[in-house]
């Protein structure tokens, strides 16, 4: 178990700082809307590009954050049905969703999105828009997004099976929170002086 909590660690490290470095194109993307909507007001002067890019960012953030705010515990969930639950109940339907919805449906957007952006990238596509970008790297952020939201749907499955069999506290797992940095390296470092792997 101590061997699976490193590798959740290690996704959960990947995707922390996939989602705090994509938080900052928030503000490019603010910037951006900023200067498109001066330039087109003061100037009557606008491009594709910029409206474009401005998608382009959102994409970004929305399909390469998916990981960060599932590590988040931050996705959008039926509260009212699952916070009455016990907590051991909570954390089975957890791992049973993760298991037989996420991760499939993960697994299927990446079975079809790969070919999508490998489409567009072997033939240079562009968009139709006068003026507007090439299009295969925002299509990349398909597979890409859905490659770290399915890697985080593992990483919740161990913390979960960790939680479940008392090797992990189940409160973070559960809880709307802010995900500490710590939280499975103090797992470890206690499993460690304990006796290592179980």
């Amino acid at each position: 178990m101590q061997s699976l909590l490193r590798l959740s660690g290690l996704i959960d490290t990947v995707n922390r700082k996939v989602g705090v470095g994509v938080g900052w194109l928030i503000l490019v993307m603010t910037i951006v809307s900023a200067l498109n909507a001066t330039s087109r007001k003061l100037f009557s002067a606008s491009s594709n590009a910029f409206l474009e890019i401005q998608w382009y960012l959102f994409a970004a953030v929305f399909l390469l954050a998916a990981g960060y705010t599932l590590l988040s515990n931050e996705h959008v969930r039926v509260d009212i049905v699952n916070t009455r639950l016990p907590s051991r109940l909570r954390l089975w339907v957890e791992l049973l969703c993760t298991a037989l919805f996420l991760l499939p449906f993960a697994l299927l957007v990446l079975y079809y999105g790969w070919p999508y952006f490998m489409l567009s990238f072997s033939s240079s596509e562009w968009s139709l828009n006068a003026g507007g970008l090439i299009l295969w790297p925002v299509k990349l952020l398909i597979p890409a997004g859905f490659l770290l939201l399915f890697l985080q749907g593992v990483s919740q499955l161990i913390k979960l099976a960790a939680a479940l069999s008392g090797r992990l506290e189940a409160g973070p797992l559960l809880d709307r929170h802010s995900v500490q940095e710590d939280e499975v390296a103090a797992v470890l470092s206690r499993q460690s002086g304990d006796g290592g792997d179980r």
